[in-house]
């Protein structure tokens, strides 16, 4: 089976035929991600690992990563495996998620709003992968302050058109952005994406990072 490379690692992940595959907002986010030695990493739905392994890379003191279906957290233990990093993987729904409390929360979450149930796709992962009715934002952003440690990080990928919206929503349940890095196709096109950390503060001011264009790679880890 053919493995893909995470680029800005070491690691190769293998994605499954019919399973959600990583692509340039995962790696957007997985670099963004700052990673302390002492954290502790929870991954809401894990997929094939590739940002528990982006995480890996800073050697963190744990990782956990959570997702909805069997055949998605062996995946992604294999992945793991394969790459020689450890993490404890589990079933569920962050929705019913009782662990313990996280320094750094990472989420790559659904984008679409899709009200027309006809319109969800009906392969059952990639629908869970890209759909908010199995994650809505305000259920992300409850859990995300339920299960984050004190002076902790939650860092999340989105579309850059939802920021408005998402900021309201982290508001909402206390947080707020702390940091943002806004990335482009190539200069001069709008912008498509944000990676974007969120802490239980309203304190701080935000940090806008440099862009990142989806066609330099080398912008993905340029910081202010």
């Amino acid at each position: 089976m053919k493995r893909d490379y995470l680029n800005g690692t070491d690691y190769t992940v293998e994605q499954k035929k019919g399973m959600y595959h990583f692509n340039s907002d995962t790696e957007l986010l997985g670099r963004f991600v700052i990673v302390k030695r002492n954290d502790t990493v929870l991954d809401i739905g894990c997929a094939s690992g590739a940002l528990l392994l982006y995480c890996a890379k800073h050697h963190p003191s744990s990782l956990c990563g959570i997702d909805l279906f069997d055949e998605v957290i062996e995946s992604a233990g294999e992945n793991l495996a394969y790459n020689g990093v450890e993490a404890e993987l589990i079933k569920s729904r962050v929705q019913d998620f009782k662990g313990r409390k996280f320094s750094l929360i990472v989420c790559n979450p659904p984008y679409f709003n899709t009200k027309e149930t006809s319109l969800i796709n009906p392969n059952p992962y990639l629908a869970a992968a890209r759909h908010e009715t199995f994650l809505k934002p305000d259920e992300l952003f409850a859990s995300a302050q339920r299960l984050l440690a004190d002076q902790g990080r939650f860092c999340i990928v989105h579309r850059a058109s939802r920021i408005h919206e998402l900021f309201e929503t982290a508001s909402a349940y206390g947080m707020r952005c702390t940091r943002m890095k806004i990335a482009y196709y190539a200069h001069g096109k709008t912008a498509v994406s944000a990676a974007m950390e969120f802490r239980i503060s309203q304190e701080r001011q935000m940090v806008i990072e440099p862009p990142a264009y989806m066609d330099d790679r080398n912008t993905f880890d340029e910081r202010g």
